[in-house]
Formats: C-alpha cells, sequence, structure tokens
C-alpha cells in the first residue's frame, strides 16, 4: 500500500511545476509546522490502565486556526495524519473558509472498547492536546470512528482544564451543546452539492443513476439516504465487515436499520460483495467513502464508473489517478468533494464565537453556495490549465495557500 504522505507530497510537487512555484515554498508546503506524539493512557473496564499513542499533526496555519477531524483506527500513524493535515490546509482554501489545516488520531480498534473506555481515551487525549487546541488555535472534528459523543467529551475535558465553557474548541458537537444544525449530514450534502453542480453543466440529472458507495459511515450512509431520496438508485453499499449489491436498487432505509441495528450492513438474505468488489461495479457513479489507497495501480483499470465522487480522504492514489484519467473517468477529488464537512464545522464555530445560532434552512442555504462556488472555482482553473479536477482542486488551493504567505510576509 502506498504511503498517503509521500501521494500528497506528489500531488504539491506536480501542481507546484504547473504554477512555477518556488523551491522554497515548496519546501514549505511539504512539511507540516508541528507534529505532536504523545500517550494517552485509559482505564480498563476491568480496573487496569492501556496507554495509546495519539497524534495532532498542525500543517498550515497561514489561513487561519487549524482545523481538522480525530480519528481511531487501528491504522492511524504520523504519515497517514501529515498527509491527512495536509489536504485539509488545501481543503479549506478550496472552499476558500478562514482556516488552515490540522488532523489528529489514536492508533487503536475502538469497536473493542466499552462506552467507559471510550470516555476515558477520549478525556486523556483532551488533557493532552489541550496546550496545543483552542477555539482560535486548533479546532478539532469528529472523523473516522468518532462522533457527537467524542467531540462531547473532548470538549467538556477541555473547559474544565482551562476553567471557561468553550465550545468553540471544537465542532461536530451536539446540538445541546453547541453544535450546529445540519452538521451531522454535512460531508454527503456537501459532496451531493458538488455532484449535482457537475452533472447540471453536463445537463444531465441524478434521477435514475446508478451509484455504489464503499463505506458505510457517517458520509456514506448519509450520502446513500440523500442520493437515494433524490431518485438515484443505490444498488451496492459496504462497509469494514464486507458489502452487500442489488441491481434492482438496495432499500436504503433497510439497510440502514440494519447497520444501526448489527452493526453491519450485511443480513443472511442479501447477495454478499465484497468492498474491493463493489469498486468494480458497472455503475454510473462511484462513491468511495471509507479510508486512503482505495483505488490504486492494481484496480484502477478495473473501475469501470465514469464518474467518482471521493467522500474519504485519498482514497485514490497517484498512479491510477493517471489511469483513470488515460480512461476519460471523471474523478470529483476529495478536497473538494468531501469539504461540506468542514465548511458547515466553520459555520458551528461561527455560531459559537457569535452566540448566534442558524436554523438548518440557513446552513443548508449557505453550504449549498459555497460547495457550488468552489466547484466553479475548481472547473474554472482545471479548464485554463486543461488539467483533471484534482489538479485544478489544488491549483486553487495551493494558489490560496501561498498567497496568505506572502502577505503575512512568511518567506
Amino acid at each position: 500500500m502506498s504511503n498517503p504522505f509521500s501521494n500528497m507530497l506528489e500531488l504539491v510537487s506536480s501542481t507546484a511545476k504547473t504554477l512555477k512555484i518556488d523551491d522554497e515554498v515548496v519546501n514549505i508546503l511539504s512539511q507540516p509546522e508541528r507534529s505532536v506524539e504523545v500517550q494517552v493512557p485509559f482505564m480498563l473496564d476491568n480496573g487496569q490502565q492501556a496507554i495509546a499513542t495519539g497524534y495532532r499533526v498542525q500543517y498550515s496555519s497561514a489561513r487561519g486556526p487549524y482545523k481538522g477531524g480525530l480519528r481511531y483506527h487501528p491504522q492511524v500513524d504520523l504519515d497517514e495524519v501529515k498527509a491527512l493535515a495536509g489536504w485539509m490546509s488545501w481543503k479549506c482554501a478550496v472552499v476558500d473558509i478562514p482556516y488552515g489545516g490540522g488532523k489528529g488520531g489514536i492508533e487503536i480498534d475502538p469497536k473493542k472498547l466499552s462506552e467507559l473506555e471510550l470516555e476515558s481515551l477520549s478525556r486523556s487525549f483532551a488533557r493532552q492536546l489541550v496546550p496545543f487546541i483552542g477555539p482560535h488555535n486548533d479546532i478539532p472534528a469528529p472523523d473516522v470512528n468518532t462522533n457527537a459523543q467524542t467531540m462531547a467529551w473532548i470538549m467538556d475535558e477541555y473547559s474544565r482544564a482551562t476553567g471557561q465553557h468553550n465550545p468553540g474548541v471544537i465542532t461536530g458537537k451536539p446540538i445541546q451543546l453547541g453544535g450546529s444544525l445540519g452538521r451531522d449530514t454535512a460531508t454527503a450534502q456537501g459532496g451531493i452539492f458538488v455532484l449535482s453542480r457537475y452533472l447540471a453543466k453536463q445537463k444531465k440529472d441524478l434521477k435514475g443513476l446508478t451509484i455504489a458507495i464503499q463505506g458505510f459511515g457517517n458520509a456514506g450512509m448519509n450520502a446513500a439516504q440523500i442520493l437515494s431520496n433524490l431518485g438515484a438508485k443505490i444498488i451496492a453499499v459496504s462497509d469494514s465487515r464486507g458489502g452487500i449489491v442489488d441491481r434492482n436498487g438496495l432499500n436504503i432505509g433497510h439497510v440502514i436499520k440494519t447497520k444501526n441495528k448489527t452493526g453491519s450492513v450485511q443480513e443472511p438474505k442479501a447477495e454478499k460483495i465484497t468492498s474491493e468488489e463493489l469498486l468494480e461495479l458497472e455503475v454510473d457513479i462511484l462513491i468511495p467513502a471509507a479510508l486512503e489507497n482505495q483505488i490504486t495501480a492494481d484496480n484502477a483499470k478495473n473501475i469501470k464508473a465514469p464518474i467518482i465522487l471521493e467522500l474519504a480522504n485519498g482514497p485514490t492514489d497517484p498512479a491510477a489517478d493517471k489511469i483513470l484519467e488515460s480512461n476519460n473517468q471523471i474523478v470529483i477529488p476529495d478536497i473538494l468533494a468531501n469539504a461540506g464537512g468542514v465548511t458547515v464545522s466553520y459555520f458551528e464555530w461561527t455560531q459559537n464565537i457569535t452566540g448566534f445560532y442558524w436554523t438548518l434552512q440557513e446552513v443548508q442555504t449557505k453550504l449549498k453556495l459555497k460547495m457550488e462556488q468552489a466547484f466553479d472555482d475548481v472547473a474554472g482553473a482545471a479548464k485554463i490549465h486543461n488539467s483533471s479536477l484534482r489538479q485544478g482542486a489544488y491549483i486553487i488551493g495551493l494558489s490560496r495557500v501561498i498567497e496568505a504567505m506572502k502577505l503575512r510576509g512568511n518567506y
């Protein structure tokens, strides 16, 4: 499996050549401003203490406070977190919100922990991060295997440590603790706004299109529901335990109930499919919404979908990108497609800072405008440079970060 940080740097390097960026600037863009590794002690239900390794990478603060999620996963390591933090830096610039980029995670399998153990782990991690995070410094959010409850524990622990109620220290919180309406569906909804914008430019409609979704966490599940409501036909979904397929279209409401009840999309009567097989199905749109490096040089030639909407971070490696591009397949890249989450996180943070809260309609309206403008910017850059949408997104993102660096005098 390719290194996600190397993949991200390869894209930075190719964009730098297109834009004729100085080597000195490329060197600054190629390393995070700070990487923190901490040991996270926490209590098990049997009274024993366990220790996990945690990370927080603060990549770029040129455009504002660091912003990025916290994930709990056994494959978390420093290179993965550095890549994710870099992607967040360019992503925030692509949708033009006043944030830099950061990311964090703990190397652990949360599915093996009880609720009390997860709370102990999260609070311990928060205590380790107190010197590095804050509402005007670094604002974490949910990511893989973390959710609103995780954010509530971290916010509470930070408030206890600082002696102040500070809801703006973290986003993706429960509504009752200062969370924003629409944040739970924001990543999926933002991606679908972008997809709809692309299809409209092609004079196409979502209704009746066949879709396969790899990953059935927050982004994948909500994308399935929204797309189904819009008349698309979801024929396959998968999660970490495997997938299911029905070429006549899945009953997404039933699949969601099964997932919530059993922890998996699979059920005895459904036709089974692996996540790897799902990627190669003949569908109109493929949505990778799981982890990095799912589409590689090994399987890219077998990908049949003409449109790929990346709701996951880094699901396609650079070698696969070249294959897909040569086959005239359209990839709507992660730093554009999944930016709805951080955009509504920005809305949440703004509401926390001002103490004035918006309706769901206001949030959705603002999100739609942001995502459509970001798509138009990216598509425009791609057209000017005769490049892919991914290259267009990197051109927009890096250009805006570099402009902020110039204005700050960071040279």
